[in-house]
């Protein structure tokens, strides 16, 4: 292998300095002394007086005392205590009370916190944790309803919602919500407020001594479901109010609040529960389990979807839950709010695929609903959207006579009948609208001559149905592919438990079916109401050269215990139409492995967002995936022609020599040394070509990063940085490239087209002969001063470059450029102005040499904005000729409006590279295996600068690799 040349020079000094032995050193929590409240969940319910008895009996350590809950649900049998723990006891008292027979487990006790009026408040903001659990932003728009002349008119009129529903319809048979008990869980309500005739019971269930509704939002969401008011109707006036107060004033609610009032839920037996939040930790087991629970009770609970859109995959929980009715919303013209989250759910990600979400979407933008006291005004948003099918759903419920209610409703039943008579609306796919938009009429049709069965949603999969049908729709299957999953839910209305009887079957409908094989993942179980159905989808090399369409049946018998009265098991067979488009196994140029397992997203651990400058949102919650916040690179790719993949497993279990291309985005995870060795073959030896888009990693950044988490009272510091690039400098060592630990941040043209570097990292060593685009961008990360190479192990490489120096030699052991090589290094001070804050950092050591003018890198994934309209022209074969080794850094996940990775793509192989501004045709290993060298050499000047040899980037050939570099447009 030849010598390489750094990207930045070293002079005199060289320190390692010592770290952990694992790029992921930093624990979850750091903890503090104040004491914490913790969940002991039981196996059976009893009184509370009783499980206190049974834990002072049997756990005699100091550090813990018995929390009193005063609250309506202790009149009930409770299956968990809160105890407060002081934190030098913590794990000997967890471990002392989970020995305990009857203790299920132990938790802390999370909070939630929400915003829930005018603006978007989340769990952080400018960057600080908020008081409460980690929860998602709910934002609204408002206005007064006490207006005059036309513009009340039109108000009015978008108003009635109920009416757009045809609601009046129902009403006019006599359908009103008479003798439905509907929860509320929010902010409250007041007593005696004029809009209501049925307010039955209003429970607190907060640290906080009042009834009433202090914020609105409770009385807004019942006013949806049940006003009167002529201004602001609602759907089901005659149902009756269960008001639920479980947010303080400081909308800050706590779990073991939530556990007490859903017990106490299912305890008065409600029958509808409206949930207008959501959060990203599905993981709040507790959470969780007790709404599994409360649907379990034949309680049908309806949620909000969530507002993080436009970006895809950020459902909220519990409306990601298959038990759950998730509700997105749209606006009066029926498109998809942008506010509205999209799916796919990500529980599933990176092994699996995500389940179809929302279930359905309703009108959710200025909305009319109820004032505190009196009088109406409009809102927006998800929180709204929820309360207009929670009130259809009351409606609903009404018209089956009362001794029926339960033998025909559940939350399978309700769900199928507002899927299967949803309107699906034109331009949006599965993952925005679900079933569409929810129709009352229609599944008041399918109510009144409903029999219990089970059914699949969605029940049909076409790949000529799109939009629709996106992503699948886009992508043909063809021979040879990593299998396709499509994650469906089985609904059963006949229980809340049901049991597969039989392995699924596919049943084509021709001969040119049989060319298709299917390997179906389900739930042996179904329990409660519903389960999942996945079917993973590939073509048998008998069908490598077929061009056409497949079409057929997957069936699946399920069945439950006999009902009431019934002496036999209730049976259902579940269909699932399959039409699907398949083509000649593509040739290898043309396809590229997406690397989704190496992938991972909080709740697990504490991951932060690509890009710092969010400063609302830190956590990467979103669950990185070509179909979720990379579906405009995924299009893009498609568009150009190539084929994208998914790999689920490690490196070792993929075949390189059908694929063109490996791309690594954004990944968080570790290497095995097999797949560090692995991937190295695989470039050098195979002709695969590598593209990896890095993000940020530095350490002091990550330090500052962390926050004092008041629900859990303790310190949480990130596991790694927008990526984990230690792991990537593991594997990319092999060929002689390093990132540093910058994070980098700019606006840049190509072609007359602006785009933004958010939180990128740097390039610090890289193969002579190589190819590099550089900007200036500026740093941002908390230790400019030096620039530090991360490595695996227990060793970072810091460089610091005095003044007195001649850069000649580089930073890690890789000696000068050759004789002929390249350019010498520039003069000092010659590339450039210098940056606006001042070089590389405020804080530098004695005698080390001003920051230089530029940070040159080869330019990565950026961030894309929808707006923009950006377009990708194609990527890198990375098939035959010289193969390659593309690099970058930073990846940009976007706030709001904004979509990640829109749409630059570049790799090695083969030397083309045409993704939308990344540069790496040059890039990599050729003729047999040596790093690419020769003219065009890159050599570096103190502090960042690039000098590149050979005429502009994108232009020309790079000698011993033979292939021309285009830079082509967006």
């Amino acid at each position: 292998m030849r010598g390489r040349t750094s990207i930045f020079a070293l002079s005199s000094i060289f320190l390692l300095l010592s770290l952990f032995p694992y790029h992921f050193f930093y624990p979850k929590h750091q903890t503090s002394s104040t004491p914490k409240n913790h969940i002991i969940r039981f196996l059976q319910y009893k009184k509370a007086e009783v499980y206190r008895n049974y834990l002072e009996r049997h756990v005699k350590s100091k550090g813990w005392k018995w929390v009193e809950r005063k609250n309506p649900a202790m009149n009930f049998p409770t299956d968990f205590a809160l105890v407060e723990i002081e934190d030098h006891f913590e794990d000997l008292l967890i471990g002392e009370f989970g020995k305990l027979d009857l203790v299920k487990d132990v938790y802390l006790d999370l909070s939630y916190q929400r915003g829930v009026l005018d603006e978007k408040v989340g769990a952080f903001l400018d960057g600080k944790k908020r008081p409460g659990k980690i929860f998602t932003a709910m934002s609204f728009d408002e206005s007064d309803a006490n207006v005059t002349g036309s513009r009340r008119n039109l108000m009015m009129q978008k108003s009635q919602v109920t009416s757009l529903f045809g609601a009046d319809a129902l009403w006019s048979k006599g359908y009103t919500g008479a003798k439905v008990k509907m929860a509320i869980f929010d902010t409250g309500i007041r007593a005696n407020h004029p809009h209501f005739r049925n307010i039955k019971e209003r429970t607190n269930w907060t640290n906080e001594d009042t009834l009433n509704d202090n914020l609105g939002h409770g009385t807004f969401v019942a006013g949806v479901i049940a006003g009167q008011d002529a201004q602001c109707l609602g759907f089901a006036p005659d149902t009756e109010i269960y008001a639920f107060r479980v947010f303080t004033d400081a909308q800050v609610s706590y779990t073991s609040w939530f556990l007490d009032a859903f017990n106490y839920a299912i305890a008065t037996k409600m029958d509808v529960l409206n949930l207008s939040i959501g959060g990203p930790d599905y993981l709040d087991l507790p959470f969780v389990e007790k709404v599994w629970e409360i649907t379990a009770n034949n309680i049908i609970m309806v949620s909000a979807i969530g507002n993080d859109g436009p970006l895809y995959g950020t459902l909220n929980n519990p409306a990601d839950q298959s038990d759950v009715i998730g509700v997105g919303g749209i606006d009066y013209n029926d498109h998809i709010a942008s506010f509205s989250s999209r799916g796919m759910s990500t529980w599933e990600i990176p092994h699996g695929y995500g389940r179809v979400k929302p279930d359905v979407v309703a009108y959710g933008r200025e909305i009319m609903g109820s004032k505190i006291s009196r009088g109406c005004k409009s809102l927006s948003g998800t929180s709204v959207a929820s309360p207009v099918v929670a009130g259809i759903v009351c409606l609903l419920v009404s018209v089956i006579p009362e001794n029926k209610r339960k033998d025909i409703l559940n939350p399978a039943s309700m769900k199928q009948a507002l899927v299967e008579g949803a309107s699906k609306l034109s331009g949006p796919n599965m993952y925005e609208q679900g079933a569409g938009r929810v129709d009352l009429l229609e599944s008041y049709e399918t109510l009144k001559s409903y029999e219990p069965r089970a059914s699949i949603f969605p029940s049909v999969l076409d790949y000529t149905d799109c939009p629709y049908s996106w992503p699948f729709c886009r992508q043909p299957l063809y021979a040879g592919a990593m299998p396709v999953i499509f994650n469906t839910t089985i609904l059963n209305g006949m229980g809340v438990i049901g049991y597969v009887e039989s392995p699924p079957a596919w049943h084509p409908s021709n001969e040119e079916g049989n060319i298709l094989s299917i390997h179906f993942t389900y739930s042996k179980v179904i329990w409660p109401w519903t389960g999942y159905l996945a079917i993973h989808m590939q073509i048998k090399e008998e069908g490598a050269q077929f061009h056409g369409e497949i079409e057929g049946n997957v069936t699946v018998k399920v069945y439950s215990p006999p009902g009431q009265g019934e002496k036999n098991p209730r049976r259902s067979t579940c269909v699932l139409h399959l039409k699907l488009k398949v083509v000649p196994t593509p040739e290898r140029s043309m396809r590229v492995l997406w690397d989704q397992f190496h992938s991972i997203k909080y709740p697990p651990g504490y991951i932060p967002r690509d890009s710092l400058d969010v400063r609302n949102d830190i956590l990467d919650w979103h669950g990185d995936h070509l179909h979720t916040n990379f579906h405009i690179m995924f299009n893009m790719l498609r568009d150009s022609g190539y084929y994208v993949e998914t790999l689920g497993s490690p490196f070792t279990c993929f075949d390189a020599n059908q694929y063109g291309t490996l791309l690594l985005v954004d990944p968080e995870d570790e290497y095995f040394d097999e797949e560090i060795n692995k991937i190295k073959d695989d470039v050098i030896n195979t002709g695969l070509g590598l593209a990896v888009f890095a993000d940020w990693y530095n350490v002091d950044s990550m330090l500052k990063m962390k926050f004092f988490d008041d629900n859990t009272r303790s310190w949480w510091t990130p596991v790694t940085g927008g990526s984990n690039v230690p792991a990537l400098n593991d594997l990319l060592a092999p060929f002689g490239i390093a990132f540093g630990d910058k994070i980098l941040n700019g606006d840049f043209v190509i072609n007359g087209e602006q785009s933004r570097y958010a939180s990128g990292t740097d390039i610090v060593k890289f193969p002579e002969g190589g190819y590099l685009h550089g900007f200036p961008f500026l740093d941002s990360s908390e230790s400019g001063a030096t620039q530090n190479v991360l490595f695996s192990g227990s060793k970072i490489a810091t460089i610091i470059t005095p003044a007195t120096a001649t850069p000649t030699t580089s930073p890690v052991d890789t000696p000068p450029p050759e004789e002929g090589g390249g350019d010498p290094l520039p003069p000092e001070g010659t590339v450039g102005e210098p940056r606006p804050d001042g070089g590389v950092g405020e804080s530098r050591p004695e005698g080390a040499r001003e920051g230089t003018a530029k940070n040159h890198l080869l330019l990565s994934e950026t961030v894309v904005e929808e707006r923009v309209g950006i377009q990708m022209e194609g990527v890198v074969d990375g098939g035959g000729g010289g193969d390659g080794v593309g690099v970058g850094g930073g990846v940009e996940d976007g706030g709001e409006g904004v979509d990640d990775g829109g749409g630059e793509v570049g790799s090695g192989g083969g030397g083309e590279v045409v993704g939308g501004g990344v540069v790496a045709g040059g890039v990599g290993v050729a003729g047999g295996g040596e790093v690419a060298g020769g003219g065009g050499e890159t050599a570096a000047a103190g502090g960042g600068d690039v000098v590149l040899d050979g005429g502009e980037v994108g232009v020309g050939e790079a000698p011993g690799v033979g292939e021309d570099i285009i830079l082509d447009h967006y």
